[in-house]
């Protein structure tokens, strides 16, 4: 299990936290994302994944300043399309298997979070924004555009006005409005992300961790299938889950009045 931590991530720390991965971007001075660093990304949630000890996941920001501000707008400055295709095939692999990842993932945003940066923490599950912390998705300023996510996943939890605002127009979204739009689910503190983070990631792990992954996949499902299908696969995964270990010790667990032992499997 210890393994992971022990290898090197480029631009990344990790730490593992009981259940929990902890995932601290780390490229000063703005925690900006590389090709090499989204790879590193993508390969350590694969890698995640596949430990079954592993059960939740934070992801947040080296320093005070910044979550992330997004793509290292030097690797675009020569304009070269074949670069553009290759960083922006990188941003996607990263984020769509950071949404993919089968536990529970929650940003702790402590700071600028812009660009590749929100993106980031809009392939979380779960968001939680420090009070002086910001985001914006600005790339139509410097004639790009959110290629990590950012048209798709914003609109789904904001709305397609809110969307508009932020992309079309730039805007810079403070804290207390990225929890009135529903842009993240918590405020805190200035310094008090991480520490919030990993209390929803202990909630998390008191949980079946395979109930967590089945209804996860099911609550994602929403954004493709209908709804008649969706409810189809809703009470097939119920039924699924009885060939769980979990689910017989959820159910002895709480018919003895102890706490579960989950085994994840």
């Amino acid at each position: 299990m210890s393994g992971h931590a022990d290898k090197t991530w480029t631009g990344l720390k990790l730490d593992i936290d009981g259940h929990t991965a902890v995932i601290t971007l780390s490229n000063p001075p703005a925690n900006t994302w590389t090709v090499h660093s989204l790879a590193a990304l993508r390969d350590l949630i694969r890698e995640l994944n596949a430990d079954r000890h592993i059960y939740a996941l934070v992801v947040t920001g080296e320093g005070e300043k910044f979550f992330s501000a997004g793509a290292d707008l030097k690797q675009f400055a020569d304009g070269d399309k074949a670069s553009a295709r290759a960083a922006a095939r990188r941003f996607g692999e990263a984020f769509e298997t950071l949404s993919n990842f089968r536990g529970v993932s929650i940003a702790a945003i402590n700071g600028y979070a812009m660009g590749g940066g929100l993106e980031c923490a809009l392939a979380c599950d779960l968001r939680i924004i420090e009070e002086q912390a910001q985001v914006a998705l600005p790339e139509a300023a410097v004639g790009l555009l959110p290629c990590a996510g950012g048209t798709q996943n914003l609109p789904r939890l904001v709305g397609e006005g809110w969307a508009k605002r932020m992309i079309l127009l730039g805007e810079r979204i403070d804290a207390p409005t990225a929890l009135r739009i529903g842009l993240v689910e918590e405020v805190v503190g200035k310094g008090e992300a991480k520490a919030h983070a990993l209390e929803w990631a202990q909630k998390a792990a008191k949980q079946s961790p395979t109930s967590v992954a089945a209804c996860k996949t099911l609550v994602q499902s929403t954004r493709m299938q209908s709804h008649a299908t969706a409810l189809v696969s809703e009470r097939e995964a119920f039924v699924d889950l009885f060939d769980s270990a979990d689910q017989v010790e959820g159910v002895a667990a709480f018919l003895e009045k102890r706490a579960p032992q989950w085994k994840n499997a």
